[in-house]
């Protein structure tokens, strides 16, 4: 079976819609696909860490100039995160396409819809999307959306009849590490006391520094029951060399950790994590790990209110509140831990895949 992956990372995008396509990858390497990929050079782009993963990346080149749509092709809120309008986009994967011919073709861009599913149509066999947002039209075989609360009636108007829609937590694209580390996160949070280790992940980019205001605002009020705050950035983060300066200044030990090959385990180790409203909600709730949230991007806020509205996290608004939610007890921490743990069993990826090679 032969798989074409289409999606981009970026310091404006962030990398979480390539992350979740490599974990999509990986497992369908490990079942005999031929998977590659399609990237464009943006600045940000994570096309060295896919082929380091073992995947072939057919680059697009970066657009230097600014793209001018045209009014009916300014359609989608974020149009510019494709550097190009969706023509002159498909017009360059035709050759890859043309050459691979795939089984499946899988799109993971907020910025492709229909038209460039159209133009494409004749270079694979069936598509899949995978999308949190239901607010495009897609000509899909198959499509996912893995946040919680998801619908099949959320997207019944914005694909064919025809289309499967794989919709819910229950399908959310977790490494395998985070359903190995399961049992062990889930029975250490059994004797929850204290918050002791914090663990802080913004996502890759984290492009606004979200983590050096954290930082900043516990180093002046410090929690006399953490001893250890363990920070997790990409490598290419803007502010890295900040927050490396931030982390040696705190009064607490604070270590700063990028490209990570052990996640799980650090989130199974911590008591409590700060985290963006991204894709890491699903492992942090795979693990239990009791979560203080922060909506870092429009598209995570309606996801982010209704975890909290369910009290399965903590919202954050405003980091000078951060003291305030950092300190509470063992019924809260515990009622955190089950309730997320409740959502995510880490298995989706596996569920999908069997899914796939069913409709082939």
């Amino acid at each position: 079976m032969k798989i074409v992956f289409r999606a981009d990372a970026s310091l404006q995008i962030g990398t979480g819609h390539v992350m979740r396509c490599l974990t999509l990858a990986d497992v369908l390497k490990q079942k005999g696909a031929d998977v590659s990929f399609i990237c464009r050079e943006h600045s940000g782009h994570l096309i060295s860490f896919i082929q380091e993963k073992g995947f072939d990346v057919y680059p697009l080149d970066k657009i230097s100039r600014p793209v001018h749509f045209k009014k009916a092709e300014n359609t989608l809120f974020h149009a510019n995160w494709l550097g190009v309008t969706q023509e002159q986009d498909a017009k360059q994967c035709q050759s890859i396409l043309e050459k691979i011919n795939p089984d499946w073709l899988v799109v993971d861009h907020y910025a492709i819809d229909q038209t460039w599913h159209k133009e494409l149509r004749p270079n694979y066999q069936k598509l899949m999307v995978i999308d949190d947002l239901g607010d495009r039209y897609h000509e899909s075989d198959l499509l996912l959306d893995q946040n919680y609360g998801s619908t099949l009636e959320k997207y019944k108007n914005l694909v064919p009849k025809s289309c499967s829609i794989l919709a819910g937590s229950h399908y959310a694209l977790l490494r395998s590490e985070f359903a190995q580390w399961r049992e062990i996160s889930l029975k250490r949070r059994e004797h929850y006391q204290e918050v002791q280790k914090l663990l802080i992940t913004m996502g890759g980019v984290d492009p606004d520094n979200y983590t050096g205001k954290i930082l900043q605002q516990l180093a002046q009020e410090p929690l006399a029951t953490i001893n250890e705050i363990t920070v997790v950035v990409g490598a290419a983060a803007p502010h890295l060399e900040t927050i490396q300066q931030l982390a040696k200044d705190m009064p607490i030990k604070t270590q700063v950790k990028t490209n990570v090959n052990n996640m799980a385990e650090l989130m199974a180790n911590a008591d409590l994590a700060i985290g963006a409203a991204g894709a890491t909600t699903w492992e942090r709730s795979c693990l239990g790990l009791p979560t203080i949230q922060l909506v870092i991007a429009n598209n995570q806020r309606q996801i982010a209110q209704a975890l909290a509205k369910e009290n399965i996290v903590l919202l954050m608004d405003n980091v000078q509140k951060l003291p305030g939610l950092v300190e509470m007890d063992e019924k809260v921490l515990n009622n955190l831990s089950e309730k997320c743990a409740n959502i995510c069993d880490g298995l989706g990826v596996n569920r999908v895949v069997e899914i796939l090679e069913q409709k082939k």
